[in-house]
C-alpha cells in the first residue's frame, strides 16, 4: 500500500505540473491582458506601464518559472487587479466551496442511495418508473435554471429561504442562519448530481441481485433485508464508490454556476470574476489548488477500494 501512496503521489505531482504549464500559457495567449480589463487605466501609455510593473513583458518561460518558484514556497503571488494576497483569499474561498460541497455530496448520497436500493428491490413498480422520471428532469434541466427557479419558488413566491449569500451579515453568524443559506444552492447541486448515483446505485444492485450466492442465501431461510444489507449491497459498493469519486470533481465544476447564482464567495465566484479581470495569478492558483483536490479525492476513492473488498490490492 506504502508504495502505491508514492506511485500516486509521483504521478499527483506530475499531473499538477501539466496542469500548470497548459493553463499558464493558454491564459497568455489569449488576447488582452490585465490592463485592458482594468477599469482605472484607459490610455495606451498607462497600460504599457502597468504591464511593466506587473512583469507581464517578461518571457513567458522566465515568467513560468518565477511563478512555480514561488508556488513550491507555499506563495500564491497576489491578485493582479487588486494587490492582495492570493493565498488568504483561497482558504477563505475554499472554506466557502467546501460546505456547499459537502452538503450537496450528504445529500446525493443520503438520498440517492437509499432511491438506487428501492428502485432496484422494486423494479418496475411505479416508484421505480416515478425515481426515473425525476431523474431524467434531474438530467436535462441546466443547474442554472433550476437554481433560478428554486430563488423564484422558495424566496419570491414563498419567502421562506433567502436567496443569496452565506449568512445573514446583520444578525451575525449562527448555525441556523447558515443552514438556510445553504439549503438552496446546496440542494440545487444535489438535484444535477442525484440521477447519476440513483441510475447506478440501482444498475449495479440489479447486477448483483442475479448472483447465485443470493439464490443460496434465500435458500437457507436468510430475510431479503438481510439478504441486501449483507452480501449484495456490499458487493455493488465498488462500482458505487467509484461513483461518488466522479462526483467529487463535478461538484467542483458545478459550483461555479451554483456560486454565481446564489452569490457565494466560493471558488467557483472567484474563478469567474478572474477570468472576467484576465487577473492571470488567480485564475493559476484556482486551477492548481481545484485539480490538487481532484487527486487527493481519487486517491481517496482508490485506498476506499480495498477497504470495502478485500480482494482489491494496491502493491
Amino acid at each position: 500500500m506504502l508504495g502505491f501512496l508514492v506511485r500516486r503521489l509521483g504521478q499527483g505531482a506530475l499531473v499538477l505540473v501539466l496542469i500548470s504549464l497548459i493553463t499558464f500559457f493558454l491564459i497568455n495567449l489569449a488576447p488582452g491582458g490585465p490592463s485592458a480589463a482594468s477599469r482605472f487605466e484607459t490610455t495606451a501609455e498607462e497600460r504599457a506601464a502597468l504591464t511593466r510593473q506587473l512583469g507581464l513583458d517578461q518571457p513567458l518561460v522566465t515568467r513560468y518559472g518565477q511563478w512555480a518558484g514561488d508556488v513550491v514556497q507555499g506563495d500564491f503571488g497576489v491578485t493582479l487587479n487588486g494587490g492582495e494576497p492570493i493565498g488568504p483569499i483561497l482558504r477563505q474561498r475554499l472554506g466557502t466551496t467546501a460546505q456547499l460541497g459537502l452538503a450537496a455530496l450528504l445529500l446525493s448520497v443520503v438520498i440517492g442511495i437509499p432511491l438506487g436500493i428501492l428502485t432496484a428491490m422494486r423494479r418496475n413498480s411505479v416508484l421505480d418508473h416515478a425515481v426515473n422520471a425525476i431523474t431524467t428532469l434531474g438530467m436535462s434541466i441546466p443547474d442554472f435554471w433550476t437554481g433560478i427557479m428554486a430563488i423564484l419558488l422558495f424566496s419570491v413566491v414563498w419567502k421562506v429561504l433567502p436567496s443569496s449569500g452565506l449568512y445573514d451579515a446583520s444578525a451575525g453568524f449562527s448555525v441556523g442562519g447558515w443552514l438556510s443559506h445553504m439549503i438552496l444552492p446546496a440542494g440545487v447541486l444535489a438535484f444535477v448530481m442525484l440521477p447519476n448515483l440513483v441510475r447506478f446505485t440501482r444498475s449495479s444492485l440489479l447486477e448483483v441481485l442475479g448472483m447465485d450466492y443470493l439464490r443460496t442465501a434465500r435458500a437457507k431461510g436468510v430475510g431479503e433485508a438481510r439478504v441486501i444489507a449483507r452480501h449484495a449491497l456490499r458487493n455493488a459498493l465498488v462500482p458505487i464508490i467509484a461513483m461518488v469519486g466522479l462526483i467529487l470533481p463535478a461538484l467542483l465544476s458545478g459550483s461555479v454556476i451554483i456560486e454565481s447564482v446564489f452569490g457565494l464567495p466560493g471558488m467557483g465566484r472567484l474563478a469567474v470574476d478572474a477570468a472576467l479581470g484576465r487577473d492571470y495569478n488567480t485564475i493559476m492558483a484556482v486551477t492548481l489548488v481545484a485539480g490538487a483536490v481532484v487527486i487527493v479525492t481519487n486517491l481517496l476513492v482508490d485506498v476506499t477500494y480495498s477497504l470495502v473488498d478485500p480482494r482489491i490490492r494496491h502493491d
